[in-house]
């Protein structure tokens, strides 16, 4: 008898430990299941409601803006090539062809409203080698009616203004290939030119009034050149266009060959660039610094106006385009751009150099500088549109461009 109540009370105590440790178990795969239908749901409903992004009108017209100043469409597209530095506000277009799925054909001009003009017919080829190389042929022609001078030197003034007129018929064959992929850029190119210096048409003095061929080399000049050049850098930039980070430091040769043997001379450009981003890029520091020298071909002359110039939008923004020339010259170039959408930055800058008559000259002595603040409307890999206000020791100065600053 006690052994078969024993027999009942352990297997009644062994139930309800079974079951008791059973319980939790089921409420939490319970409530697991339950959770997990709740998320199911919501996702379900959340699905229904999920759309395309639809961009607004402002990003569509940004869109259309971008894409048609950086890639030219299939057919027509703006062009404000000038037909030199300082020609003052330009317009034109041109038309392009695809002889296949990435050749171009393009077909273009523009006109200055200082009477400037310019028409251009181009072949590129932009994706040689597997996209290591580029290759483009050029041929055009160029007059520019006004082209500002103030004379040589750092000492001139801007009361000095003179003007000339230079024309420009060219062929030319450029190339870029990047043998390592990136990194490393080789690039080339040779170009047949004849260059014509008439008198000037503005309102300020023409400079064959003020200057003869014997006093300023270059005056009524009439010359074929054969000019080569070869450059080698090391690139890792995103894109020359546009980027946020990595640098180029690189050097040019040039030689400019007159038939006639009277202007013949070689020059080297060197240049810096180096972009540090800051804030994962919603800062960057970018830094410029370039020089070039010019070297005479057995006492030959270099054309006054083939000589290297600081001033305007490419070195100092703070004065006008072509305000110093001489032989040689240094600039140095830095901003403070500030990322403010995907389509535009701000950007402080600070600019400064000089040109000098020999190449021992090229110091951090007697460098005029310039300050000022620029909005950029830019794409992934481009700038199509750069507008700046600099100011320098001779006034403020508008730049409206449609090329990166560097």
């Amino acid at each position: 008898m006690f052994m078969r109540v024993l027999r009942v009370w352990v297997g009644l105590t062994a139930a309800v430990w079974v079951v008791g440790a059973a319980a939790p178990v089921l409420a939490q795969e319970t409530g697991a299941t339950t959770r997990q239908g709740l998320i199911e749901q919501e996702q379900a409903q959340k699905e229904k409601a999920l759309h395309p992004y639809q961009p607004n009108k402002a990003e569509k017209f940004l869109n259309t803006f971008e894409y048609v100043l950086s890639n030219g469409g299939q057919k027509w597209h703006p062009w404000f090539t000038s037909a030199y530095s300082g020609a003052g506000f330009t317009l034109g277009a041109g038309r392009m062809f695809h002889p296949s799925p990435y050749n171009v054909i393009d077909l273009r001009g523009s006109y200055s409203i200082s009477g400037s003009h310019r028409l251009e017919a181009e072949f590129i080829a932009p994706r040689l080698f597997h996209r290591r190389g580029w290759l483009s042929v050029l041929g055009g022609y160029r007059e520019g009616t006004q082209a500002p001078f103030f004379g040589l030197g750092m000492g001139t003034s801007k009361d000095d203004e003179m003007n000339f007129n230079v024309r420009q018929p060219y062929g030319s064959v450029t190339f870029e290939i990047f043998p390592t992929r990136r990194v490393l850029m080789l690039g080339g190119g040779v170009e047949y030119t004849r260059w014509t210096e008439d008198s000037g048409e503005g309102s300020t003095p023409s400079v064959d009034s003020v200057y003869t061929p014997a006093t300023l080399p270059g005056v009524d000049l009439r010359t074929t050149y054969l000019h080569t050049q070869g450059t080698i850098g090391i690139d890792w930039r995103t894109s020359p266009g546009y980027t946020r980070r990595g640098g180029f430091y690189g050097l040019t040769f040039h030689d400019y060959s007159d038939r006639d043997e009277r202007f013949g001379f070689r020059r080297v450009d060197y240049q810096v660039i180096q972009h540090v981003p800051i804030l994962r890029e919603a800062w960057v520091i970018s830094l410029l610094g370039g020089a070039s020298t010019t070297f005479t071909k057995n006492d030959q002359e270099i054309p006054y106006f083939m000589l290297p110039y600081v001033g305007g939008g490419s070195t100092l923004r703070g004065y006008r385009s072509g305000r110093f020339r001489d032989r040689n010259r240094i600039f140095f170039k830095a901003e403070w751009r500030i990322m403010n959408n995907r389509f535009f930055d701000t950007a402080f800058f600070y600019d400064a150099g000089k040109v000098t008559a020999t190449r021992s000259e090229l110091d951090f002595d007697g460098l005029k500088s310039d300050y000022g603040i620029g909005l950029r409307f830019h794409g992934p890999f481009s700038t199509p549109l750069r507008v700046e206000l600099a100011r320098g020791r001779e006034g403020l100065h508008f730049i409206f461009s449609f090329n990166p600053a560097f």
